[in-house]
């Protein structure tokens, strides 16, 4: 009769013990093997560029892997661009997909930045958007001094309660709304030319059923758990601090209603509805030319004005976990040189027409954790049966040994 009090502390160690297992690393030579390059217009945000397919990105050198091994991927500055011409950038979205349990960790080196240009990293699930949700983990327009954060999603999800360990300033609330809902980051030099000046950083996301978590370091400040992790370990982030952006889903948001597996994208517009809004454009990107306006003052012309416009990228790691992961709960600190995101207009604003969404992205298949991109069986993650798992094999063990 001892089974059960010993299945249960058995249940709870195994808990304890889980870690994040690596699925998938993305990098060096082979790391556009396991992405779709977009091959068409910016549909989703209506800005000035042509993503090209894999074929024209390579030859046009707009996507590529560096001397150092890193990959790279940027918008055209080499070609001139006439009136009405779009300018040719990339837009990749990986061929796996990570439901709820996952793990994804960005190390980068150097993110697109200028006026006009609108860098992203994010996620997707799919295919009809909003319904599968979206978690934007890096986005930011123009000259912002720092990250937004956000998550879209049907009605029904909020990030009304703040909680107390969340670095980042919460700006909107109803995740159903065109902006999302948004938080500014206030750690320095997460964007931007003070980003490229420390070496780059790091941002990760834990996508789990208590919430979405999102961190980012400066270069300097990258914990060690990831620093000396490698392309084959497992990672533990009981270390990493307190989350720049927290959305809690106890009360607010149930994860595994709004969000489907998610796809990662990695992508560069320019202008558009949020960086090429009048009012989000003018007040630092006015002067760019005669105009004032983001098209003509710099998509129009020589391409020179985006030497900046790239990402350089060392790797980006998929991990998933069977069982329930830790929430973080360490303390918030005090920031020190608080980026004051009240002056720059445009955090918490984007326009998304949602006409102009069409069904683009490659299906998602379903799978308990992880999809690889060819279709294939699964991964299974270690101890996925989780703790009602462990409840119903002490029951089978306990009749089976009365039946005897």
């Amino acid at each position: 009769m001892q089974l059960f009090p010993r299945a249960a502390i058995f249940c709870g160690v195994l808990s304890l013990s889980r870690a994040y297992d690596l699925v998938r690393e993305y990098s060096g030579i082979t790391f556009f093997d396991d992405w779709d390059f977009f091959g068409s217009w910016d549909n989703l945000t209506l800005g000035d560029v042509y993503w090209l397919d894999e074929s024209d990105a390579f030859s046009q050198g707009l996507a590529y892997v560096n001397s150092v091994g890193n990959a790279v991927i940027k918008v055209d500055n080499m070609h001139s661009v006439q009136s009405p011409q779009k300018r040719n950038s990339v837009r990749i979205t990986t061929k796996d997909s990570y439901a709820v349990g996952s793990l994804w960790i960005f190390d980068l080196v150097h993110i697109p930045y200028g006026c006009s240009v609108w860098p992203a990293v994010w996620s997707l699930g799919g295919p009809t958007w909003p319904e599968g949700g979206e978690i934007d983990i890096m986005e930011a327009v123009n000259l912002m001094p720092s990250n937004q954060m956000a998550l879209h999603t049907t009605t029904g999800c909020f990030h009304n309660n703040t909680p107390p360990n969340q670095l980042g300033a919460t700006l909107v609330t109803d995740c159903s709304t065109a902006a999302g809902c948004t938080v500014g980051e206030l750690q320095p030099n997460s964007y931007g030319s003070g980003f490229a000046d420390m070496g780059g950083g790091v941002f990760a996301t834990q996508f789990d059923v208590a919430g979405i978590f999102i961190w980012f370091w400066s270069r300097p400040n990258v914990p060690s758990s990831i620093n000396q992790s490698n392309s084959t370990s497992g990672i533990d982030i009981s270390q990493w601090g307190p989350p720049s952006a927290s959305y809690l889903a106890a009360g607010q948001c149930n994860i595994t209603e709004f969000f489907t597996p998610q796809q990662l994208i990695l992508d560069i517009t320019l202008c558009g509805n949020w960086a090429g809004l009048p009012e989000v454009y003018f007040p630092s990107c006015g002067n760019q030319g005669s105009t004032g306006i983001c098209y003509n003052d710099n998509v129009v012309g020589d391409g020179s004005n985006y030497d900046d416009a790239y990402f350089e990228i060392p790797y980006i790691r998929a991990y998933t976990t069977g069982g329930v992961a830790p929430t973080p709960t360490a303390s918030p600190f005090e920031i020190v040189s608080k980026v004051d995101i009240s002056t720059y207009p445009g955090y918490g604003s984007v326009t998304i027409p949602m006409s102009a969404i069409t069904a683009t992205d490659t299906l998602l298949h379903p799978s308990p954790m992880f999809v690889p991109g060819n279709g294939v069986s699964a991964r299974v993650p270690r101890l996925e049966m989780g703790c009602a798992g462990w409840w119903l094999v002490s029951i089978v063990v306990i009749m089976f040994i009365r039946l005897l």
